[in-house]
């Protein structure tokens, strides 16, 4: 084996374990996962307003009315001609 192919082996496996020890912190994974866990997606959003149109006979005005309807975080949504506007949407 050459000189060249052992420091190209070495910095190819040094990168793989760099990027695979930033990827596979369980602390901070688990972390991002319960963030994007706590939001709500867009269809949950549009089901909520649905549920809210059956409830209440009329289109909700904002997302605040929405809130007793859905779990998570949908203040990144809004209500556009009666249907959800946002992340994803």
């Amino acid at each position: 084996m050459q000189l060249i192919h052992l420091a190209v082996a070495s910095a190819v496996t040094l990168s793989i374990a760099s990027v695979s020890y930033a990827t596979l912190k369980p602390k901070d994974v688990e972390q991002k996962a319960r963030v994007v866990a706590a939001q709500a997606d867009c269809r949950a959003v549009d089901e909520a307003i649905v549920a809210y149109v059956a409830i209440n006979n009329r289109d909700p005005k904002s997302v605040g009315e929405l809130k007793s309807l859905v779990k998570g975080d949908i203040s990144a949504y809004r209500i556009v001609d009666g249907m959800a506007a946002g992340p994803g949407c």
